[in-house]
């Protein structure tokens, strides 16, 4: 068992590439892009309103979303040690408790820009931290089981950075319902993402009692959900821009779905192998449809 978390002066701090590392700005950008698409969806204009989407835009991904970066690898050091000892944490680059102040300081940071934006803002960052915490961190460590270990970094990256992007733009007020509508969806479809990154490491998975949906449902059948996770949710806004009068970016959406298809077909027929290739084909084509929904709804009346 670890000592106590107590800060020691004379310890070694981490370097700065290190722990640049630990925060992986490579994972910044799905939060990031979520945010933008609840920028526009607000249909509110850009002009004077840059210095507080900036900070929106480091609110989700160098703040909200590196903090559990930070908390993933603290609470991981010891699977990381055996699998991934490279890693800042167990290769000793970010020695002794620092990966654990690192967490609790990028939380706290999080949180101070979150309340300098509004309470809506507040409340989707302090909600989106708890998320990461509970998904790494025990008791709960919901990572341990793919069904709630996906949904809630669905939740945290996409719906509410979405959330957030659109809260900032409107002086930090709760955003229209076809905003969280559209939000969730998109949420919700980003259950079958992470469902896509669990098919690289099924083996080690239940080697350390990790129930993924590949473990729990098998290769084919898990294959078979994320896609339908993924799909059901955009047909769904599809028939909602159509019904709000959208006709054009619901055809536009369905055409991305469509494209969509014909890249799961080939996946299915391989989930393992073609997991990263769909990964990085398919979730392009997702969040192009993230985008196109979000003019639709930025062109609206509220």
């Amino acid at each position: 068992m670890d000592p106590p978390a107590t800060l020691n002066p004379l310890a070694p701090r981490p370097s700065f590439p290190a722990t640049l590392e630990l925060l992986k700005p490579i994972t910044w950008f799905p939060p990031m892009w979520a945010f933008a698409c609840g920028v526009v969806s607000s249909g509110v204009s850009l002009q004077g309103q840059w210095p507080v989407v900036i900070a929106g835009v480091i609110l989700a991904g160098p703040l909200v979303c590196a903090t559990s970066q930070a908390v993933n690898d603290w609470f991981d050091r010891h699977v990381d040690a055996i699998n991934e000892p490279h890693r800042p944490i167990p290769s000793g680059r970010i020695p002794g408790q620092w990966g654990l102040y690192i967490a609790f300081a990028w939380t706290t940071l999080s949180l101070l820009v979150a309340a300098a934006l509004g309470p809506w803002v507040l409340g989707a960052a302090a909600l989106g931290l708890v998320l990461a915490w509970v998904y790494s961190a025990p008791p709960l460590r919901l990572k341990r089981n793919g069904w709630w270990g996906n949904a809630a970094v669905g939740l945290s990256y996409e719906g509410l950075a979405w959330v957030t992007g659109a809260a900032v733009m409107i002086g930090g007020a709760l955003p229209d319902w076809r905003i969280l509508a559209l939000a969730g969806l998109y949420s919700l479809g980003a259950h079958g993402i992470m469902t896509l990154n669990d098919f690289k490491a099924i083996e080690g998975d239940r080697h350390m009692g990790i129930r993924s949906l590949p473990v729990q449902l098998g290769v084919r059948g898990a294959a078979w959900v994320a896609c339908a996770v993924m799909a059901l949710p955009q047909m769904t806004v599809v028939w909602l821009l159509f019904d709000w009068g959208r006709p054009l970016h619901g055809t536009a959406v369905a055409l991305v779905l469509a494209v969509q298809v014909a890249l799961m077909v080939r996946f299915l027929a391989d989930p393992v192998g073609r997991a990263t290739w769909y990964s990085a084909l398919g979730v392009s084509v997702y969040v192009t449809g993230m985008m196109v929904s979000a003019f639709a709804l930025g062109g609206m009346p509220k």
